[in-house]
């Protein structure tokens, strides 16, 4: 019988086979995202300075966005915009 470099024959399975892998399926719901980004939205315009350590402000401006694909498209724009002008003047705060 004939084996892979790790030792293992076909029989043995597939590290990737459908029988070993257990991924979750995420289910993303719109209103969870929506309130999560109003909440967000909300925090950075009630501060008069960055509400955030540096890192997670980082973290924000790059999920904000990507968050917002769950949206529709005119209401995603909207509050990317929002949350942008909000970050601006935060930084500005500094």
């Amino acid at each position: 019988m004939q084996t892979d470099l790790f030792g293992k024959s076909p029989e043995q399975g597939e590290l990737f086979s459908d029988q070993t892998r257990t991924a979750r399926e995420w289910v993303v719901n719109a209103e969870t995202v929506r309130t999560k980004m109003l909440l967000l939205l909300e925090a950075a315009r009630t501060a008069d300075s960055m509400p955030w350590p540096p890192r997670k402000a980082r973290m924000y401006e790059t999920i904000f966005p990507q968050m917002a694909n769950w949206l529709p498209d005119d209401e995603a724009e909207q509050l990317c915009f929002e949350f942008s002008q909000e970050l601006e003047r935060l930084k500005l705060a500094a």
